[in-house]
């Protein structure tokens, strides 16, 4: 029972510290508007250098356009996800430094609550909207024949990839405590790890795809379930039960995550400033 207690009242103060934002964010219409377009405009150029690259070949590793434009469309719309609900977890080492994550601790409400909503920003709306445009373009155009399994498991894919990607920001906020900061170690895996699966694993080593299959799992948010979906092989010949595993995966991760998070605020020791 406790333990739902504190879920609820962390939900609960993170919709009130983000609709706080949400409302400041939207006093300024125009400015709001053209934040978005423009965070979704800089957030297509990764998609415009695939389209480019593919002017010059048919393939990239034996996957077509509308293929890598499918493992796109799901990376770039699961993680857009994740980065407008926890993207602020980066700053933490910042808040760390200058004092006002002591702030945090003395407030009656969880600390991750208030991290994750804090700086909410609806702009980044405009990653979600560009990922998801792709993927939608992709759905239509990529050569599949489409069943029931296959249908249900691209909304599979998209929910268990936010919650990975999720997990890997609470996850880097928790080793941020125990670095005294090292964002630029987080990002390597958040924001590097998205343009990772934005591309087919065969065109990475074979010990790369073990890697980010089997000890930081981002391989499930995309690689192995889309495998499945476009009926091709994986690269390490996992069993064709794996494509259903991302929901497990991300369960698996967010409970590593919330370990190492609660570890991280036990072992916390203030700057004094």
């Amino acid at each position: 029972m406790a333990e739902r207690s504190t879920l609820v009242e962390g939900l609960r103060a993170y919709r009130l510290i983000a609709g706080m934002w949400v409302r400041s964010g939207m006093t300024y219409r125009t400015s709001f508007v053209f934040t978005v377009v423009g965070n979704l405009l800089m957030t297509g150029l990764d998609f415009v250098s695939i389209l480019l690259m593919f002017s010059q070949v048919d393939s990239l590793g034996g996957w077509s356009l509308p293929e890598i434009a499918l493992l796109y469309g799901l990376s770039a719309t699961a993680f857009g996800v994740a980065d407008m609900l926890l993207g602020s977890m980066d700053v933490l080492g910042s808040r760390m430094r200058d004092g006002s994550f002591d702030v945090l601790l003395v407030r009656p409400a969880p600390v991750l609550a208030q991290v994750g909503a804090d700086r909410f920003a609806v702009r980044r709306l405009g990653r979600v909207t560009q990922g998801a445009l792709v993927l939608g373009w992709a759905l239509v155009s990529v050569d599949v024949d489409w069943s029931v399994p296959k249908v249900l498991l691209v909304p599979v894919m998209l929910v268990s990839g936010a919650a990975i990607f999720s997990a890997v920001f609470v996850a880097g906020a928790a080793f941020q405590i125990f670095a005294q900061d090292a964002a630029e170690v987080q990002n390597a895996f958040t924001y590097g790890g998205t343009t990772l699966l934005q591309y087919p694993p065969t065109v990475f080593g074979k010990d790369l795809v073990r890697g980010v299959t089997f000890m930081l799992p981002l391989a499930f948010v995309n690689w192995v379930p889309a495998a499945y979906v476009l009926d091709r092989p994986y690269p390490i010949g996992l069993p064709g039960w794996a494509a259903f595993a991302s929901p497990l995966v991300a369960v698996g991760c967010c409970l590593l995550a919330g370990l190492a998070w609660r570890t991280g605020l036990r072992s916390y020791r203030s700057t004094g400033s």
